[in-house]
């Protein structure tokens, strides 16, 4: 009889176990499919801004060529990009819309040679460095450091 009663005990603990993991299961996808909803409210909300500081791909670089183009030369390790990357992506909105910034992987483990190339053609011997670029890709100016302010203040 002792033994039918523990049984029964550890039977009704691992089904209000079980429940209880479902229940925190299906409330985790749920936080998450309305994190990613408002995610994508507020890319299409302000997608125009963020259209002004982009990651650099080929396509990108290439699809901006009408636009006063800068690249921000930068590595996830520096400790003065990390913050200037913040910086540029809650102001956004204050790069004027004919100029696009393009965030381009100087020195990382994943940097690829799209992206080492363009260092080399620009001379670029440490991170934090940007270059304004005309359509055809001939520098207008460079300089280094600096955050949302101090790009403006340099765009020619």
């Amino acid at each position: 009889m002792n033994k039918g009663i523990i049984i029964t005990i550890v039977a009704i603990i691992l089904v209000a176990g079980g429940g209880l993991y479902i229940t925190n299961q299906q409330s985790q996808q749920a936080e998450q499919t309305k994190m990613a909803q408002e995610k994508a409210a507020m890319v299409k909300k302000d997608d125009n801004s963020a259209s002004r500081y982009v990651e650099y791909s080929k396509s990108a670089y290439d699809q901006t060529t009408s636009k006063r183009r800068v690249l921000y030369f930068y590595a996830s390790w520096c400790p003065i990009c990390r913050p200037a990357d913040a910086n540029f992506k809650e102001n956004a909105s204050k790069i004027p819309e004919d100029v696009v910034l393009l965030r381009v992987n100087y020195n990382d483990p994943d940097t690829d040679q799209e992206e080492k190339d363009l260092a080399k053609k620009y001379g670029i011997t440490y991170q934090h460095t940007f270059v304004q670029i005309d359509a055809q890709g001939k520098e207008i100016a460079k300089w280094n450091g600096g955050q949302i302010e101090e790009l403006l203040a340099n765009i020619k």
